[in-house]
């Protein structure tokens, strides 16, 4: 969940964002950053990250890129299970506290449209609410795509549009009222989260997001909502060839 500073919201419209300055403002979260998106989805991050691991079905022995890891909460059920994982976010801030959780975790500070990997070095990439706060989506898109082998998988978990209008419209009244207050009074940066609701605001729907993803070098690509699509699940596996 994004949390860059209120100041950037003149660019949050087309999402023309400042990466120095998004990472700048995840850094200054990063300490209770967890805790405040625990709260702020009642709970339903954990399941998120729970479809997630389903959905990349990582097995040991394999290896997997979990981009914009924050601080690693997302990593750690991959290593537990014996998969080689590499966290990697641009935040340093994120990444230091990742580091000291879990020091056993070999995160990686990185930038999603310049990744600083070999090409297909990885059996499946993966990205959890991040791909909104990456300058260039399509590139990082694509930039997973290079370090991914050939039939290797991605799984994009991003929030997203609800189909049902009458449970869109109680979402979007919490989603710019609700959230925001509770966001000023559990987090260290409350009124940051307004960049939050600017760019799910922002943010295309789950057809768009398909064909952008199928258009950086994915195929058979296909979405699952979770949580009514408050949030959607995007699959699709490395072209060959």
């Amino acid at each position: 969940m994004g949390t860059p500073d209120v100041s950037t919201r003149h660019d949050l419209a087309d999402l023309s964002k400042r990466p120095a300055q998004v990472a700048g403002m995840f850094d200054d979260v990063a300490q209770r950053y967890d805790r405040t998106n625990d709260v702020l989805s009642a709970g339903q991050d954990r399941l998120w990250r729970r479809a997630v691991l389903r959905a990349v079905d990582a097995r040991p022995g394999e290896t997997v890129l979990d981009l914009a890891a924050g601080t690693g909460r997302s990593s750690e059920p991959f290593a537990d299970r014996g998969v080689r994982v590499v966290p990697c976010d641009f935040s340093v801030g994120m990444v230091h506290a990742g580091k000291r959780r879990r020091p056993d975790l070999g995160f990686v500070v990185g930038d999603a449209t310049r990744l600083p990997f070999a090409d297909g070095v990885f059996d499946a990439a993966t990205i959890s609410f991040g791909l909104r706060n990456v300058v260039d989506p399509d590139a990082g898109l694509r930039e997973m795509a290079r370090v991914v082998r050939p039939g290797g998988r991605l799984v994009v978990c991003e929030f997203s549009t609800i189909p049902n209008p009458l449970l869109r419209k109680a979402y979007t009244t919490y989603l710019h009222h609700g959230l925001p207050r509770v966001a000023r009074l559990v987090s260290s940066h409350g009124e940051a989260y307004s960049y939050l609701v600017d760019s799910i605001d922002a943010w295309p729907d789950q057809a768009e997001l398909a064909l952008r993803i199928g258009a950086a070098g994915w195929e058979r690509v296909a979405w699952r909502n979770l949580s009514f699509g408050v949030v959607a699940m995007h699959r699709a596996v490395r072209a060959v060839g």
